[in-house]
């Protein structure tokens, strides 16, 4: 079983619930859970039409899905962190000594193919074990 495990959170996808599922049972009931929520800042020429208050509410907003998702999982640590998504994942888990990412994944399209989905990024850099879980 594993002692610490990251769930990346998409706050607005349906999957949450069950990527914290997989990580409980792979957690062996004892492990501690991570769930992350990366906020991706404005970025180019975006960024220089919203102001600082916006920005901020943006982020705020966020930390209320996350609180609100997590309600009633007392289990669960919140972590909101800004930065690239896939690039924050990676960088949190190494920083922070966790040793398996649980990450839900869409069905690819043919964008994921070329460019490849955040899931694809984690499991190609991640240096911890990383389970994927599929929503069919």
């Amino acid at each position: 079983m594993y002692k610490k495990i990251l769930v990346p959170m998409a706050l607005d996808h349906g999957i949450s619930p069950q990527t914290l599922e997989v990580a409980r049972a792979l957690s062996g009931g004892s492990g501690e859970i991570v769930a992350l929520h990366v906020y991706e800042m404005p970025q180019g020429s975006v960024s220089v039409y919203l102001d600082k208050d916006a920005v901020a509410e943006g982020f705020s907003r966020a930390r209320g899905l996350l609180m609100e998702k997590l309600s009633g999982l007392p289990d669960i640590k919140p972590e909101l962190v800004k930065g690239h998504t896939a690039r924050t994942i990676i960088d949190y888990a190494n920083d922070n000594e966790i040793d398996c990412i649980v990450i839900g994944s869409h069905k690819p399209g043919l964008s994921d193919y070329f460019l490849g989905s955040t899931a694809s990024r984690v499991v190609r850099h991640a240096k911890c074990a990383v389970h994927v879980h599929r929503r069919v």
